[in-house]
């Protein structure tokens, strides 16, 4: 065990307790809120609105591949993180001029997407998907690096915590929020209320404080330099673009590979399932109403309680330990979805699908989001971690997109099998890395 990991067990459980009393730790649960809301609403909430227009599984599964502009976001992020807004950088800074940039292009482009029909333009509500998706994929960068710097690394567990609570409260109001609005009113009505919700980040992003020791970034041509405008724009590829990256690879040496391939498996079995979820549902006789009150609201509260007791558990014992916990608990609760799938319609059996489902994923999005922290070099905090982000969905988003073809093909049941499967090597790696301490 590390000396810093020794020395982080010895903490009483009051004084592991206090990490959640920090001011950041509230903030980052209002951005964690801004960064939630827009997922679903390309997700698993875009599912269930095809679903009632009658489009087909293979069609809803290939719009999970909406998701993968998340998992690519690491092109962009050198931009991010060094390329200062006209306007927005002088008055806010670096990272929250940045966060509102991505907040104003999600606001926009949900508007767009609540006038649009399913029935005869899908393929304009694909653009508007792809518009939220970059829109809220850039606001992540930015607040994923001002998470790393607002606080040192024993703040982290609780950041990570704070920001899976609103982040989960928000899929809570993407979710069942607009279930009940589509049923009561229309997905028109739904989609815009959400683009209103989205004014909770941007009164946010002006009463945050900036990170301490936060720097304007050096522009990408300097007039006054000496060097061409080649040599310049070269100097900053090479600075900031090629060094990020080559950073990891020095510290890590010959573990950085394997660090990177857990990074990618960890939240594959997760992650790969979610399309189909409200499709599942709804294919078993559940009414929207039933799905938002059990799976959105009963998930919310045990995916919060996993969450908060995995920031009090690596505050106490580190983030290995934790991470190796959510690793199996992902994993295995897809076998109750198998069970579900078999049984049919229970409302009793989708209770005890959904609590053991958001308990760990609580756990394991908290752990991990601690561990990626714990990886990430603050000279280069937005490009590192949005690589470290983006690898950790492009796998599960990649496989999603062919869920809709593997249920129609095999079924539900055999689905979750596969799902479950994934999670394995996410176990071992798991384990690999606590023996490591990498």
């Amino acid at each position: 065990m590390s000396t810093i990991e020794s020395d982080i067990e010895k903490l009483s459980w009051a004084q592991a307790l206090k990490v959640y009393s920090q001011p950041s730790v509230v903030i980052m649960l209002l951005l964690g809120f801004s960064a939630g809301l827009p997922f679903l609403l390309v997700f698993s909430t875009l599912t269930a609105w095809l679903s009632d227009y009658q489009v087909s599984k293979a069609l809803i599964g290939f719009f999970g591949w909406v998701g993968i502009t998340y998992s690519v976001k690491f092109f962009w992020s050198p931009v991010v993180d060094r390329i200062q807004l006209p306007m927005l950088g002088r008055i806010l800074g670096q990272r929250r001029s940045w966060i509102l940039f991505g907040q104003l292009i999600v606001v926009t482009a949900l508007l767009a997407m609540s006038g649009a029909d399913p029935s005869s333009q899908l393929t304009m509500i694909a653009v508007y998907a792809v518009m939220v998706a970059f829109g809220s994929s850039t606001q992540d960068i930015a607040i994923d690096a001002y998470r790393i710097e607002i606080l040192e690394q024993r703040y982290q567990g609780a950041m990570a915590a704070a920001y899976v609570f609103g982040y989960r409260l928000a899929l809570l109001v993407a979710g069942a929020g607009s279930l009940y609005i589509a049923d009561w009113y229309s997905w028109s009505v739904a989609y815009q209320v959400m683009a209103g919700c989205m004014l909770i980040g941007v009164v946010t992003v002006m009463i945050a404080r900036r990170p301490s020791g936060e720097k304007t970034p050096e522009p990408l041509i300097d007039r006054g330099s000496s060097l061409s405008k080649t040599a310049q724009l070269k100097n900053w590829l090479d600075q900031f673009v090629v060094q990020p990256f080559a950073d990891f690879f020095r510290r890590y040496g010959r573990f950085a590979v394997t660090i990177l391939l857990f990074i990618g498996i960890y939240r594959l079995s997760d992650i790969a399932m979610g399309v189909m979820a409200n499709p599942f549902y709804l294919d078993l006789g559940f009414s929207k109403s039933e799905i938002a009150s059990v799976a959105k609201l009963f998930g919310f509260v045990m995916t919060i309680a996993g969450a908060g007791f995995c920031g009090v558990l690596v505050a106490k014992y580190g983030v290995h330990k934790p991470l190796l916990l959510g690793a199996v608990l992902v994993a295995s609760t897809n076998l109750i979805f198998c069970l579900l799938a078999e049984t049919g319609y229970n409302l009793n059996l989708l209770i005890i699908a959904i609590s053991a489902d958001n308990l760990s994923a609580g756990i394991a999005s908290t752990a991990f989001l601690a561990y990626l922290a714990g990886l990430t070099n603050t000279s280069y905090t937005a490009t590192q971690y949005a690589l470290f982000s983006s690898l950790m969905t492009l796998p599960g988003k990649f496989f999603s997109g062919f869920s809709g073809v593997l249920v129609d093909a095999y079924g539900y049941t055999e689905f979750f099998l596969i799902a479950a499967a994934l999670g394995l090597p996410a176990i071992i790696l798991s384990a690999y890395l606590l023996k490591r301490q990498l």
